[in-house]
């Protein structure tokens, strides 16, 4: 009955010494209070998103939040989808761009 009491009063003992050293006394905290892991440089508000956004972009991770295999292949998919938008809007563009003689004779109006 003697060696319950003592190790009763042990763990006790043990405790209250982990919870005063976690604590730290009252004066100054041994544990700093910590900003929670949010996104910290997030999609552009103010431009296009384009592949280098998608590339540096970290999601935070949570012990119960999303699988990371999954969302990578997600993002990896976006970005390439972006990239490849681009160079087709590049494309447009710049065929556009030129001048309409420099792209030869229009067969719709009946000159051959």
């Amino acid at each position: 009955m003697i060696v319950f009491w003592f190790l009763l009063i042990a763990l006790v003992v043990v405790v209250a010494g982990v919870t005063l050293a976690v604590i730290g006394g009252g004066t100054e905290a041994v544990l700093p209070e910590v900003d929670p892991e949010v996104v910290a440089d997030g999609l552009p508000e103010t431009r296009p998103v384009v592949r280098a956004d998608i590339d540096e972009l970290r999601l935070p991770v949570a012990p119960r939040g999303y699988r990371m295999a999954e969302v990578d292949d997600v993002l990896t998919r976006l970005g390439a989808e972006l990239a490849e938008r681009d160079a087709r809007i590049a494309e447009l563009e710049a065929a556009r761009s030129r001048p309409a003689a420099a792209a030869g004779p229009d067969l719709t109006k009946g000159d051959r």
